[in-house]
């Protein structure tokens, strides 16, 4: 069941007229490689191409197949690059033309060294029992460090990202994106074992092994499909503790990048004047009264009594969930959302944990000065949250929250849930990336985080895609991008935690030390083969 089969004897004769016969075979393998990872791209939003992933996979698993470590890891680099080239092109709207291709390009780069060692490090593991089940797992555990380094961390371009609809989706509630993206793969790399199993016929084993070998691929490429499929009823979508109308409100940006950093009194006027529109829609009947009234990230500056914002939330006459830059008494600042209630003013305050670098804070400063504009203009760097009031209550119902950049973080969304969180809100600002694929991408993250949860998710963007999402990922409404819209829609207060829940980061730790297991049993495998080849050859030469 092997993911990639080597020679049974390395030195045989037959591998240097193989070698003589096919000159070129690199070239093949890296055009595979580099088809196979713009195919894995083709899979995310906003293409519902789901099921190119594990086929992307069962691509990428060929062609490591017989590889060296060396080897591997160029066509895992190769692979990795090719993905996020394209995944990560809305950091060129971001940036704009002075900054060239470079950071976009050294991201690209950086992130596709995990896939080269990934690669590599399933080469080891080749020749074990089960190869494609510990290939998969080493794929998954190395999405664990890219989420920590570099810069704290980017785990967006996970393997589950690209699941928010389709067979694998329903397993987020059992172990979360970790198990999902392994589903993803292992159905991929089992695929590409049995094909493998159809097409080597080199293989000297025992008919009743190569039959067992071959049913268990073929187990292995179904199974987490019929699982997935099986938990879609399992899904629970039912209000347990009442409904709420959420009402979102986007007000717009220009489309301006970097730009945009300046115009923070634009997007508080876009905003204070969407929200007025959809208060004349309330009064005229044409929507209904929401109990809950949601602003997008940043959408205005809080350093003290503002007298606009009251008047507004007091002629809703209902609390609202205001997305702010919260300035703290020693002038620091806080991206946060505040409870604001229309009689009492501002209350209870969630701060974002996970900032962005170079975005909300400058890592290395003095290296950075030398490509970021940010330091120039003399900012200021953003104080990152404690995770205090994860859960706010408003509207006599327990809100989870988490910010733009947290919905690509396991522990955000989770961390509510468990703090009892009956719906989940994400405040998000994108104008910054123009109409490129990156709203359409965070946007998934929030459907497999209500899938996850088992809660209804509200997004609430500048300049969209805002959107609710149903506790089974599914899209209830939307608006499009860079226009002045709002949203009101209703939604069940779920209370029932899922699995998913319950074991919180034991499953990717878990699999992570799996991973870790199997790659120290290649590698005591790997050296037991070499002492008895050569403990073989020198009894042949006496």
């Amino acid at each position: 069941m092997a993911v990639t089969v080597a020679d049974p004897e390395p030195g045989a004769s037959h591998k240097p007229a193989r070698t003589r016969r096919f000159p070129r075979m690199w070239l093949l393998r890296l055009a595979a490689a580099l088809v196979s990872g713009f195919a894995y791209y083709l899979s995310f939003a906003p293409r519902p191409l789901w099921w190119l992933a594990p086929l992307a996979f069962a691509g990428f698993a060929l062609v490591l197949r017989g590889r060296s470590f060396r080897g591997a890891f160029g066509y895992g680099f190769a692979f990795g690059f090719v993905f996020f080239l394209p995944l990560l092109t809305w950091l060129l709207d971001f940036l704009g033309p002075d900054f060239g291709p470079w950071p976009w390009l050294g991201l690209s780069f950086a992130l596709a060294l995990y896939y080269g060692l990934a690669g590599g490090l399933i080469t080891w593991v080749s020749r074990l029992p089960l190869a494609p089940l510990w290939g998969a797992l080493i794929f998954i555990a190395m999405e664990t460090p890219r989420a920590w380094f570099p810069f704290g961390g980017f785990p967006w371009g996970r393997v589950a990202f690209s699941q928010p609809e389709g067979a694998f989706l329903p397993l987020a509630s059992i172990g979360g994106a970790p198990l999902v993206g392994l589903a993803v793969v292992l159905s991929g790399f089992c695929l590409a074992a049995l094909a493998g199993r159809l097409w080597d016929a080199r293989e000297a084993l025992r008919p009743a092994l190569r039959a067992r070998r071959t049913v268990l691929a073929a187990l292995g490429t179904v199974l987490p499909v019929i699982a997935g499929l099986a938990l879609w009823p399992t899904i629970g979508t039912a209000a347990q503790d009442g409904e709420r109308t959420i009402a979102t409100v986007q007000g717009n940006a220009p489309n301006i990048g970097l730009a945009l950093q300046g115009e923070r009194d634009l997007l508080r006027r876009n905003t204070l004047a969407e929200s007025e529109r959809l208060l004349d829609a309330i009064h005229a009947g044409k929507v209904p009264k929401p109990d809950l009234v949601l602003w997008p990230e940043s959408a205005t500056t809080v350093q003290g009594p503002d007298p606009q914002v009251d008047q507004l939330v007091a002629s809703f006459g209902v609390p609202a969930l205001i997305g702010a830059l919260y300035v703290l008494p020693d002038r620091h600042i806080q991206n946060s959302v505040i409870v604001w209630d229309p009689r009492t003013g501002p209350g209870q305050r969630y701060a974002k944990q996970q900032l962005v670098p170079f975005g909300e804070y400058v890592p290395a400063r003095k290296l950075a000065a030398l490509v970021t504009p940010f330091v120039d203009q003399e900012t200021v760097d953003m104080v990152p949250g404690d995770g205090a009031n994860q859960t706010l209550t408003a509207a006599g119902t327990k809100v989870g929250v988490f910010v733009c950049y947290e919905a690509a973080f396991d522990y955000p969304a989770r961390d509510a849930v468990r703090d009892g969180a009956e719906v989940l809100v994400v405040p998000t600002n994108n104008a910054w990336y123009g109409e490129s694929e990156m709203s359409v991408q965070q946007l998934a993250m929030s459907r497999l985080r209500a899938v996850e949860h088992s809660r209804p998710v509200v997004v609430s963007a500048v300049s969209g895609v805002s959107a609710v999402v149903a506790p089974d990922g599914t899209i209830t409404s939307s608006t499009g991008l860079f226009t002045a819209d709002s949203l009101v829609g209703r939604v069940p207060l779920r209370t029932q935690t899922t699995l998913s829940d319950r074991l919180g980061a034991w499953t990717e730790y878990g699999l992570l030390a799996l991973a870790i297991a199997g790659v120290a049993g290649g590698l005591v495998l790997r050296f037991r083969t070499r002492r008895t080849s050569a403990g073989t050859a020198g009894d042949t030469a006496d």
